[in-house]
């Protein structure tokens, strides 16, 4: 099968991560964790997840004119990604996220946007013709929100199909979710946006008919390790996840998206590209870091094979 285009629209961040006994409460001071960085950003995090699960991956974005920003750029050159629409901001740094890794894999994060904030609507019109070959569109909310809905309605008027992974939370109007097909917030994401909490599949039915009745075509509702609880006008169930032993969950969700994408783009039924971007989620959080830890698609292939 030919590899299907991917266009991923976002962040790109350094990540600086600490991993500890437990998440530090305010005022309280750990010594004795270990140090490490990693290459993270939501959106390029999903980019190079759609990169090694099988796509031909365009990822738009702004990093800082800088050795992070340089660094970042040679990594996804490294996975085969096309960095010519990843832009060299003149005036401010590449992002960087301070993250906290608990010994259960929890995580705490604090981001400072940088160059991601620069992200405008013009940088998209630059990259109109990209967006429109591709098969799949991926954002998410790490950039400004302008940028975002003008992506979203290029590729809406093309007939393509836009993901949204709506983090970090904020409130969305229909402007942006009638081009949305499909939308991935997590529990808590599900609730800022409809007002509905949670905590079952019924919650889940009730916020999903809620962003359904807004405009989006397909919900997926992502519920860690209990799987993803999918609603569209063809199926509507939980996908179940699969069990492992965490070690990091950070960058989870970005490889469940970056995962799902590739899979939709290739025609997946949906509970297939589901099951796909599940296994792919699995793997991901037995590994630390965030780009790290994404599976390449022989791996996530031969998981779902001893799992299913």
């Amino acid at each position: 099968m030919s590899r299907k285009n991917v266009v991923v629209v976002g962040s790109s961040n350094t990540d600086m991560i600490i991993k500890m006994d437990h998440i530090p409460k305010p005022g309280e001071t750990i010594i004795g964790g270990k140090f490490f960085t990693a290459a993270g950003g939501k959106g390029a995090n999903q980019a190079v997840a759609a990169a090694r699960a099988g796509g031909n991956v365009t990822f738009i974005a702004r990093v800082g004119n800088d050795s992070l920003g340089r660094q970042a750029v040679d990594g996804f050159i490294k996975d085969k990604i096309n960095t010519n629409y990843v832009l060299k901001d003149k005036t401010a740094p590449s992002g960087v996220a301070l993250i906290f890794v608990a010994q259960d894999g929890e995580n705490s994060i604090a981001v400072a946007s940088g160059a991601n904030a620069n992200l405008s609507p013009s940088d998209i019109l630059k990259a109109k013709t990209a967006i429109a070959s591709a098969d799949v569109l991926v954002m998410q909310l790490e950039t400004p929100l302008e940028t975002v809905k003008k992506a979203a309605s290029i590729a809406a008027a093309k007939g393509i199909k836009v993901i949204l992974n709506p983090a970090p939370g904020r409130p969305l109007d229909k402007d942006i979710l009638q081009h949305i097909s499909v939308l991935t917030p997590n529990e808590s994401e599900a609730e800022l946006l409809t007002g509905i909490r949670v905590a079952n599949n019924a919650d889940a039915i009730s916020a999903a008919k809620a962003l359904m009745d807004k405009g989006v075509q397909t919900v997926i509702i992502t519920m860690g390790a209990k799987g993803a609880f999918v609603a569209s006008d063809t199926f509507t169930s939980l996908v179940e996840g699969f069990k492992v032993k965490a070690v990091d969950t950070t960058a989870a969700g970005d490889v469940f998206n970056g995962a799902l994408a590739v899979a939709l783009a290739e025609g997946k039924p949906l509970k297939d590209a589901v099951l796909f971007a599940n296994a792919a989620a699995a793997l991901s959080v037995t590994k630390l870091g965030a780009q790290p830890s994404a599976p390449a698609r022989k791996d996530i292939d031969k998981f779902l094979l001893q799992n299913l």
